[in-house]
């Protein structure tokens, strides 16, 4: 099964790292990077806070190598320490945190560019809208309570199945779902008047 494989593989390269090999981490922040950054920006809503955050979690993740119990997990687990620092980043700059990111709409960064630079985006015929309607989906996600915009950024955005997502927010898959679940009404009801449209 290729995700055995794959699992195999970060496993090798977890114990090459241990072993003093440094391009086999690289080849984990290869591997890892897009994810971890697409992670961050979600739940801080700002770029360059997202690459600070994501680089903060790969020297923490390298120097704790030889606390990971379970080598062939190293994705989860990296996550797992992007999550948190974002979480605790976002919590320190609470204060100054911009809900829509007008810089980031003005240089084209969108999220979903983010989470999957290949993928094409098909605009509306009136960008204004599209840009508001973009703030507003920004703005209603970072409103959500940590544990509900996390389960939601992993699950239904990042596309990680529920059994890594309850061990990267270390909780049960049933309460994944009920967070996703919550996320989700919430946004409907937030988000109501550009869902009708």
């Amino acid at each position: 099964m290729e995700h055995t494989e794959a699992e195999q593989l970060d496993a090798e390269a977890v114990a090459r790292s241990l072993a003093g090999d440094t391009a086999a981490f690289d080849r984990l922040i290869e591997k890892y990077q897009r994810r971890a950054v697409a992670v961050a920006y979600r739940l801080l809503g700002n770029l360059d806070d997202a690459l600070e955050v994501t680089q903060d979690a790969f020297l923490k993740a390298y120097r704790s190598l030889g606390t990971l119990s379970e080598p062939m997990r190293f994705g989860a687990w990296l996550i797992r320490i992007v999550s948190n620092l974002s979480l605790n980043f976002r919590r320190g700059r609470h204060k100054n945190l911009s809900l829509a990111t007008h810089e980031d709409d003005e240089s084209g960064v969108h999220e979903d560019r983010i989470a999957d630079p290949t993928k094409a985006r098909t605009e509306p015929h009136d960008p204004v809208q599209s840009s508001e309607t973009q703030n507003a989906i920004s703005a209603a996600i970072h409103a959500l309570p940590e544990q509900q915009r996390l389960a939601l950024v992993l699950f239904a955005l990042e596309a990680l199945p529920q059994k890594e997502v309850a061990e990267i927010m270390q909780c049960s898959v049933e309460m994944v779902k009920w967070n996703v679940f919550q996320a989700r009404k919430t946004l409907k009801e937030t988000l109501a008047e550009y869902l009708e449209e």
